[in-house]
């Protein structure tokens, strides 16, 4: 994350502090949101174009909190690479590229802009009726993060996330002698359930971004697939994770077994991977 120096327009009516940004493409986009790219992009009001958007959060000279949405998505990416490598980067997309502005933020944010007010929604819109408020006008009311107190589809689709940021140290929690759906050991219907959703993958591809690759270590990937209800994170060269929502916090070891590396090669071939 980075604050800029210099404030971009487009935050409502005035400037905008950066402090963080996200991509959001078919191949990667806050699973938090959504099962897949064009729900995602349903979620935020936005057509689900192929080249994808960026994702700028920040406060306005108020401390409001403002989800900006450009298409310069080459901006937001050289951006978000040079945080990464602890390097500054002055993102400010040119007010031509920007899409919307949305209030709010769709992810939790730990800092904030210096010498500003603390960040809060922006003031309601007086002419704007919540009660009437659909499907089709979703960013009038202020976006938020989930609450880390309750367990449902997006916080299922976060804890996916993070094994996969984290592999190593879940995949030492679980020892090699774990097979594939055991029959005896440890039955579980919903993970046979998810497995064969997964596998009609195959015959029936679905959206873009309900399966992503991404890569891992030597020829190896991180896949992440979601359905209606679960979250599967796993290594082509290793086991998976399942995440349901009828079962809140656990996390459901699938080992390796006969089959479930060639069902885990064959979703990485139908994955949107990042350019």
């Amino acid at each position: 994350m980075a604050t800029t120096e210099e404030p971009i327009e487009e935050a409502g009516d005035g400037a905008l502090y950066v402090l963080t940004a996200v991509l959001l493409t078919p191949a990667r986009f806050p699973s938090v949101l959504g099962d897949d790219y064009p729900e995602v992009c349903g979620a935020l009001g936005l057509d689900p174009f192929d080249a994808g958007y960026g994702l700028v959060l920040g406060q306005d000279e108020e401390g409001a909190r403002w989800t900006v949405v450009t298409d310069d998505v080459s901006l937001v990416a050289c951006a978000i690479a040079a945080w990464d490598c602890g390097m500054e980067y002055d993102l400010s997309p040119d007010e031509r590229t920007v899409v919307a502005s949305l209030p709010g933020w769709p992810l939790a944010v730990a800092v904030a802009v210096p010498g500003i007010p603390a960040p809060h929604d922006p003031r309601p819109d007086p002419e704007f009726d919540p009660k009437a408020a659909h499907e089709a006008t979703p960013g009038r009311l202020p976006l938020a993060p989930p609450d880390a107190g309750e367990w449902g589809p997006a916080q299922r689709r976060l804890g996916a996330d993070e094994i996969a940021l984290q592999w190593a140290t879940w995949r030492e929690q679980i020892g090699d002698e774990v097979t594939f759906v055991p029959a005896g050991e440890r039955p579980h219907a919903g993970v046979r359930r998810v497995l064969e959703e997964a596998r009609a993958y195959l015959e029936s591809p679905p959206p873009p971004g309900r399966i992503r690759s991404a890569f891992a270590s030597g020829d190896a990937r991180t896949l992440r697939a979601d359905g209606p209800g679960w979250s599967l994170v796993a290594r082509t060269d290793d086991i998976a994770f399942v995440l349901l929502d009828e079962a809140p916090g656990e996390v459901l070891p699938v080992g390796r077994g006969p089959e479930l590396p060639a069902l885990l090669n064959a979703l990485d071939q139908l994955a949107v991977r990042p350019q």
